[in-house]
């Protein structure tokens, strides 16, 4: 097992099993690390990238490898998101849209406008913030964007998001982990700012509701005079 200082205390948890892969495989253990990790947002990023930067650092893996395969992984993991999102389809999504509470198919239809004249943008940038670094594959999918430019735009942002973190892993060595303590704190930062999106969101559709019923209320008691 890679340890994560010259002292004795080995890494553990997922750094741990992301060591393991790299230990065992090099390289393409680091690109299937990433792979999972854009399938299953809760692998961080942000610890297995400056643990790879921190492996090629002790010799044990090449920086570029390092580097070209973790690219690799992001796009493999982006085109299997972006493949579910094309097999479900618009059609499901609306469908799905108007049954759920508080979402209005309006809506669903506006953020598909909103994809169809920004997905590029989105697509680029999505890959610099994290859990929607993932994410952004499924609508990408949906509304059929042209693969090729998905494609390069994924491994564009990819590659760029991954030299940063493989550069700071290398550079810190056996403090790598403080990538991770940096980049952690940006990453609550983007989740809490987004759960008070959703709380918003929530709050005005259910003022909305509740204005709505009161006027359906009074409208009903009202009493019409010859």
């Amino acid at each position: 097992m890679i340890f994560a200082a010259e002292a004795d205390a080995p890494v553990g948890g997922v750094a741990g099993w992301a060591a393991d892969l790299m230990e065992t495989l090099g390289g393409p253990g680091a690109g299937l690390a990433i792979a999972l990790e854009n399938l299953f947002p809760p692998l961080p990023s942000e610890v297995i990238l400056p643990l790879a930067g921190f492996t090629a650092s002790q010799g044990r893996m090449d920086v570029f490898a390092a580097i070209a395969w973790t690219t690799a992984g992001s796009v493999v993991g982006a085109l299997a998101l972006y493949l579910l999102g094309a097999l479900f389809g618009r059609d499901r999504v609306i469908a799905a849209a108007a049954r759920l509470p508080l979402v209005k198919v309006a809506d669903v239809e506006r953020t598909e406008a909103w994809f169809v004249r920004h997905g590029t943008k989105a697509v680029f940038f999505g890959r610099f913030v994290p859990i929607f670094r993932s994410l952004i594959s499924i609508p990408a999918g949906v509304e059929r964007m042209r693969l090729p430019v998905f494609l390069a735009l994924t491994a564009a942002g990819s590659l760029i998001w991954n030299t940063a973190f493989i550069a700071g892993g290398y550079a810190l060595g056996a403090r790598w982990h403080e990538v991770t303590d940096v980049v952690g704190l940006y990453s609550k930062v983007i989740l809490a700012a987004v759960a008070l999106a959703a709380l918003a969101f929530v709050a005005v559709r259910l003022l909305r509701a509740g204005r709505g019923t009161r006027r359906r209320t009074a409208g009903s008691g009202s009493v019409r005079r010859p």
